[in-house]
């Protein structure tokens, strides 16, 4: 099977930098296990100091597993969870830019 990327940008509120840290820091084992469960691996985020903006990336072999995730009970725990300290959508979703490759080096 072909390991897909996919990367993408979300919006910290001001001053959240540590608590954002924090709650990742312990982060929840059961939304790990979830995450494992579709085949996420090697999950980074990435905060810009200077604006506050959070990048993301990932590895994945299947995306079509993705479509479940945002009825998962944990899931949806866990952006309520964060909805105080980033920028969400009305369901507590983060609100995220998917990014375009431009460049790859193996």
């Amino acid at each position: 099977m072909v390991t897909k990327y996919s990367a993408f940008k979300m919006n910290l509120l001001p001053d959240q930098k540590q608590e954002y840290k924090n709650r990742h820091d312990e982060i929840w084992p059961a939304l790990s296990a979830l995450l494992k469960k579709v085949g996420i691996c090697d999950y980074h985020i990435y905060l810009d100091d200077e604006t506050d903006i959070l990048f993301a990336f990932y590895k994945i072999e299947d995306d079509s597993k993705l479509k479940d995730l945002p009825q998962q009970d944990i899931m949806i725990k866990w952006w309520e969870f964060m909805a105080d300290i980033m920028e969400t959508m009305p369901s507590n979703e983060p609100v995220s830019r998917e990014l375009s490759l431009m460049f790859y080096m193996e």
